[in-house]
């Protein structure tokens, strides 16, 4: 294939979703710019594809709302500055994302119209007809969910093939391969068996609503160098949960 020759994918429509602390680079909180715009290049490269891409960010590299209450804050107070901390990270996003000339919006389901649009669907779903990239900030708006929840939601009511997870591994291990050597990864795996083997892929919110919903979960390494992209063209390291 040459190297200006757009690969082929299957998918005309994805989600991805993405940890806060993936934009922590090597740090131990906040975002590192440079790692920012690695992330943008990858989404980028699958947006040359033709593929209309939307996003959610976690805010665990700002503030996490569950360790927040751990330590005796009032949960739901805590939960909602944690929905802050997305709509930071997206903005950074947005940024990246516009520097290298991707019009992108961000929606927020907390209203902070100085800043960003409020959640309608038929907004977004117009954005990502029209080529933009969305990203989806403030989770569900709601506390006692998480970002995982509010990507599988948004990647329903946009009608979304499926959702990709970027991670820190290539896949679904049957225990965590960074502390055993015998871990087995999944090729493929059901939303089921993810349930009742506790595997750490979405919290079980997620999964459920995405058993319910037939909507499929590609989980690969955000750390390969255009894996993002390479996935899609068909290709790659990465583990499917699906009915």
């Amino acid at each position: 294939m040459a190297d200006t020759e757009t690969p082929k994918t299957a998918f005309r429509r994805v989600l991805l979703k993405i940890s806060g602390e993936a934009l922590m680079g090597d740090q131990q909180y906040g975002l590192h710019p440079p790692t920012v715009e690695r992330i943008a290049r990858e989404v980028k490269s699958v947006h040359d594809m033709g593929v209309e891409v939307c996003m959610v960010i976690g805010g665990g590299n700002i503030f996490r709302g569950l360790s927040g209450s751990a330590q005796g804050m009032e949960r739901t107070t805590a939960d909602y500055m944690g929905m802050l901390g997305t709509v930071m990270n997206a903005l950074a996003m947005q940024s990246a994302l516009e520097t290298l000339k991707i019009h992108t919006r961000v929606v927020s389901a907390i209203p902070m119209d100085q800043v960003c649009e409020p959640y309608i669907r038929r907004r977004a779903v117009r954005h990502l007809e029209k080529k933009r990239i969305v990203i989806f900030a403030a989770g569900t708006g709601n506390p006692y969910f998480t970002t995982d929840t509010a990507a599988t939601l948004r990647a329903s009511e946009m009608a979304c093939e499926a959702i990709f997870m970027g991670k820190q591994v290539d896949g679904v291990y049957d225990k965590d391969p960074k502390l055993h050597s015998d871990a087995k990864r999944f090729d493929h795996i059901t939303y089921d068996q993810v349930l009742s083997e506790y595997l750490k892929v979405m919290d079980a919110s997620a999964i459920a609503l995405a058993r319910d919903n037939s909507m499929p979960i590609i989980v690969f390494s955000l750390d390969e160098p255009g894996g993002f992209r390479t996935i899609l063209a068909g290709e790659g390291t990465y583990t499917r949960v699906h009915g």
